[in-house]
């Protein structure tokens, strides 16, 4: 397994592997999360572009991505997704230690995410790795409007939670 940055020519598969990641939704009930359109090419670019996208490379071939925002002063995991037939490798966890070792290293005090709470390869799964639920009153301004932007595109209908994992 190759940790790399995202090239432009990889940016149309990380779409095929959210669509392909989204599938096992399905099987919880969750069938608008499977069938919700991956992140647009140009909001990929945009991560790409700025430094914020990594893959993890199997054989010459992207098979997992994340990409992250800065949101109140933490590293916010926006995305981390794992092809299913990649999964159980520990490529999701290996781009996330990826994210935490440079945000040690620039001094970031923390990652953050939000998560489905039920759904055993989300927040059980981050909670593995050191993220720990937020309290309501422990959420920034840019974590609740992060929640503001989930609710109305639907994702409430889940319980979803945001997490923190501290980097001191």
């Amino acid at each position: 397994m190759l940790l790399r940055s995202a090239r432009p020519e990889d940016l149309p598969l990380l779409q095929e592997i959210e669509r392909a990641a989204g599938e096992p939704f399905r099987a919880l009930g969750m069938a608008a999360v499977a069938d919700d359109d991956p992140p647009p090419l140009e909001t990929l670019e945009a991560y790409r572009a700025a430094g914020r996208a990594r893959v993890a490379e199997r054989a010459g071939r992207p098979v997992a991505y994340l990409v992250w925002d800065e949101v109140d002063g933490a590293a916010h995991v926006e995305q981390v997704t794992v092809h299913p037939d990649a999964a159980r490798r520990g490529l999701g966890r290996a781009l996330i230690e990826e994210l935490a070792a440079d945000a040690t290293a620039r001094g970031v005090p923390a990652l953050t995410l939000t998560t489905f709470t039920d759904v055993p390869w989300n927040a059980p799964y981050y909670a593995r790795l050191g993220f720990r639920v937020l309290a309501d009153t422990e959420l920034t301004d840019g974590l609740r409007a992060i929640r503001r932007a989930e609710a109305d595109h639907g994702l409430d209908r889940w319980p979803r939670v945001c997490m923190r994992r501290d980097l001191r």
